[in-house]
């Protein structure tokens, strides 16, 4: 079972993560019992789930943009 990433999994709720920590204790179980037909299964529900903590980390990265731009404009703006 592949992890999401850290940034990610910080950004899921309290009912996401406890989803996500039971897709992968279920598709790791899957995965020791070689059955990894299944396990692919879960693996796409977990891929489905992290959808929208993928979309906040994404905002938070545009807000971020945002603010540095406005930063960098009213320095612009202070040496005119």
């Amino acid at each position: 079972m592949r992890h999401c990433s850290v940034q990610v999994r910080g950004l899921l709720t309290r009912d996401e993560l406890d989803r996500y920590n039971a897709l992968m204790e279920v598709g790791s179980y899957l995965e020791s019992q070689q059955k990894y037909d299944l396990a692919y299964h879960v693996q796409k529900e977990v891929d489905i789930l992290i959808l929208p903590a993928i979309e906040r980390l994404k905002e938070k990265g545009r807000a971020r943009d945002r603010a540095t731009a406005e930063f960098l404009e009213s320095l612009r703006d202070e040496e005119e």
